[in-house]
């Protein structure tokens, strides 16, 4: 009997134990799971440490250096066209005819009457040298002379009036033939044979030069004005500009700013920047917008923060970095200017600080953080700027 008992009370001791352990080892585990759940799942990055140029990107369109409308000097029908729309063409090329036909009896006309002209005046002339031998001879009173000396003078200023009036059929039938004034291409708008032509009103085609073309764009105020600092404090800079095209490709050649209106706009506040690229495929071509790129200083060794990862509380600025045990510290920033997807730092950070771009919802000071580790590249940020607004102010937070 006393063994029985003592066999189940160390049964009953074992079971305890056994049990005691179980659930001891299932809390514990609670325990842990619990606070992995509590921790925020961020994502970060280390900041950007690098020479950093500052630049501005602005919406440009392309606009031709030099375009002129052919038009004809003289009235008349296109008999003959010598080109096509599109066409490339070199200055004094051969482009139109116009009906010559009145012309040419215009010249003809011009040179009877001038002949007719220079008839009487050479007569007049005859009577003049009769008229002064008969005068030595006291033939004849002096007052014949001189009234035949001034017929003479009439009959030659009607002899330069007749070979003006010549001159002018002659340009006129010379201006039949329309010429290229300037190397260029043509525009699509040329006029068919057979169209009717006004004089100095009539447009019978375009022509503009390809190569160098202008690229025209805005800068607001106060970007006008860091450009006009950097001038003032490097006076023998160029301003260099390269632009971007519809399809994403940056173009190969380098331009310079070349002119600037006057006075802003009063509808934007913008100042309107022409600055020449050269174009010698002719892949350019006028109305075609691009991105324009300026190139400003650069800042040495600057430190670049995402712009992901700045947060705005009452007019400050500050980023979540991981701290100590991978808890979340905030710390204030003085921010910069924005070059792409980045901020540039004054102040508030190192080259070490690891800051959050992920997870801020959530996330407040002092918590711990299940921190994943990302790169630049994988978050898709860049330092190539996107287009911003001209009336935007430079230091606004960007998406």
């Amino acid at each position: 009997m006393l063994f029985a008992k003592k066999t189940k009370l160390t049964a009953a001791a074992l079971a305890v134990a056994v049990t005691s352990i179980f659930f001891g080892g299932c809390g514990k585990s609670d325990e842990q799971q619990a606070a992995q759940s509590q921790k925020v799942q961020v994502k970060a990055m280390q900041v950007v440490q690098r020479d950093t140029p500052l630049t501005g990107e602005y919406a440009g369109q392309l606009v031709g250096l030099e375009t002129v409308k052919v038009q004809s000097k003289v009235n008349g029908n296109v008999i003959e066209k010598f080109v096509r729309g599109g066409q490339f063409v070199q200055a004094g090329q051969i482009l139109y005819r116009i009906d010559s036909r009145q012309y040419e009896s215009a010249v003809m006309q011009a040179q009877a009457n001038l002949a007719q002209a220079e008839a009487n005046l050479n007569n007049a002339k005859i009577d003049l040298m009769r008229d002064q031998q008969l005068l030595e001879q006291e033939a004849i009173a002096e007052q014949v002379v001189t009234t035949q000396a001034a017929t003479v003078r009439s009959y030659e200023a009607a002899a330069a009036a007749q070979a003006a009036s010549l001159r002018t059929a002659q340009e006129n039938l010379a201006d039949t033939l329309i010429f290229a004034p300037m190397s260029g291409k043509l525009g699509v708008d040329d006029v068919a044979i057979g169209t009717f032509v006004a004089a100095g009103n009539t447009t019978l085609v375009t022509i503009g030069s390809p190569d160098p073309i202008y690229v025209q764009f805005s800068l607001s105020e106060s970007d006008y004005l860091k450009f006009v600092n950097r001038q003032t404090s490097q006076p023998n800079s160029n301003i260099q500009v390269t632009i971007t095209l519809s399809d994403g490709k940056e173009y190969p050649f380098v331009g310079q700013v070349v002119e600037s209106d006057r006075e802003l706009a009063n509808n934007t506040g913008s100042l309107t920047i022409k600055a020449l690229l050269p174009n010698p495929e002719g892949i350019l071509l006028p109305g075609m917008f691009a991105r324009v790129k300026l190139a400003g200083e650069t800042v040495p060794n600057a430190i670049l923060v995402p712009q992901r990862a700045v947060q705005q509380l009452l007019g400050k600025s500050f980023v979540m970095v991981v701290g100590e045990g991978n808890k979340s510290v905030a710390k204030n920033v003085e921010l910069g200017e924005q070059v792409g997807s980045y901020y540039i730092v004054n102040s508030g950070l190192d080259a070490k600080d690891v800051v959050v771009v992920e997870g801020l919802t959530n996330l407040r000071e002092g918590l711990e953080m299940d921190v994943k580790t990302v790169t630049a590249g994988e978050m898709g940020f860049t330092l190539s700027n996107v287009t911003r607004n001209f009336n935007a102010d430079s230091g606004s937070q960007g998406k």
